[in-house]
């Protein structure tokens, strides 16, 4: 049986800035608006921190039970290291993504009804990755899906549920923390491209080939740079100071332009999420003291 400390590590925390960062960008743009609604913030949080983890363990049981995980090289995988039952595992999604249901039909009961719609994709988004007869994330689709679901919704949805009205500021925060969270799986995806390909796991980087994919990778974070630009276009300048998530960002850029691969990868899913939690900071304090 996985021991606490084993759970802690398929549930894979250092993923959690990706969760942590569309809730605080959405928040700044929130209270820029001068609508901040701050346990509507709390709650969107828990909301997103719940799917990150529901996410994560509902990876760890397709792939392990599909044999996606028996040559890994990335971080601890419960089911497909044999340390915790399939069906366990498969509960522990479930009660992640449940939870993460509660909290969304609280925020949906008190700002709209048709936010209900919206959580439900959430979910099915979350499940469906890897899980099902026809996973998207094997079909070269979880990059848009991760822009979509961690980016547009995350963030644009945070904004929302506080003000009630459309703010472009939002959208443009969106982007910048989607491209960081697609950026996260490219480098997840660019180190596994020897064993996915063995598995038959078709994800965008087997598709595009290592030299693409490092491309893309590099384009990634221009696109959350110019980003930060954007919002400080329709809010305030001060807000270029999240440009400083560059000096965060650039080891991983280095590590990916240079070559690195396997178990050299796995820092830069690290790094990368620290980045994307600095542009978050970076570009939220601007807004929240403007």
């Amino acid at each position: 049986m996985a021991t606490p400390s084993e759970w802690l590590q398929g549930a894979r925390p250092k993923t959690l800035p990706a969760a942590v960062s569309p809730v605080l960008a959405g928040t700044a743009v929130a209270a820029y608006a001068g609508e901040a609604v701050w346990w509507k913030a709390l709650l969107c949080l828990l909301v997103a921190l719940a799917l990150q983890v529901g996410v994560n363990y509902a990876n760890d049981y397709s792939d392990g039970i599909r044999g996606t995980d028996d040559e890994r090289v990335g971080p601890l995988r419960l089911t497909g290291s044999r340390l915790a039952a399939p069906g366990a595992v498969k509960r522990a999604a479930f009660l992640a993504l449940g939870v993460a249901g509660v909290a969304g039909l609280a925020l949906a009961a008190t700002t709209a009804w048709w936010l209900l719609a919206v959580g439900l994709l959430c979910i099915v988004a979350a499940w469906f990755y890897t899980g099902g007869t026809r996973p998207y994330g094997y079909a070269g689709l979880g990059e848009v899906m991760v822009f979509v679901f961690f980016g547009l919704v995350a963030v644009v949805g945070t904004t929302y549920v506080q003000t009630e009205s459309w703010e472009w500021p939002a959208l443009y925060a969106a982007v910048g923390i989607g491209a960081l969270a697609c950026a996260i799986l490219v480098a997840n995806n660019l180190r596994d491209i020897p064993t996915d390909t063995v598995a038959g796991k078709r994800t965008l980087a087997v598709r595009l080939g290592d030299g693409r994919t490092r491309a893309l990778f590099a384009l990634l974070v221009l696109a959350a740079a110019a980003a930060v630009v954007a919002v400080a276009s329709v809010t305030t300048w001060v807000a270029l100071v999240g440009l400083g998530f560059l000096a965060v960002a650039a080891p991983s850029v280095r590590a990916v332009s240079g070559g690195a691969s396997g178990p050299a990868l796995i820092p830069v899913l690290q790094s990368t999420g620290k980045a994307e939690l600095a542009w978050a900071v970076l570009v939220a304090v601007p807004l929240l003291v403007a």
